[in-house]
């Protein structure tokens, strides 16, 4: 019976420890990872001035509309900056 309770010992000593070191590192990779995400949200460019307004000519203007929206599509401008681009030149 020995051998058998001491087998066993080692097998539960072995597995806590093998689940203690698989929680430990993946809480040490979400922390590298949460850092990663704030390191490249520091770094991150400023984003694109805005679009200067140009002389409203009819074919000029239909451009500038398509130029906007391309640029919405792209993501580069938000909803929000494309409406007001698109105000300022229809303005």
């Amino acid at each position: 019976m020995g051998l058998i309770r001491g087998m066993a010992r080692t097998a539960v000593v072995a597995g806590t420890a093998t689940a203690v070191s698989n929680r430990v590192s993946r809480r040490q990779a979400g922390r590298w990872a949460g850092q990663e995400t704030q390191q490249e949200q520091a770094y991150a460019p400023p984003p694109p001035p805005p679009a200067a307004p140009a002389p409203s000519s009819g074919d000029n203007l239909i451009e500038q509309l398509e130029k906007l929206g391309a640029l919405r599509d792209q993501g580069v401008l938000t909803q929000a900056e494309f409406d007001a681009q698109k105000a300022r030149l229809l303005a």
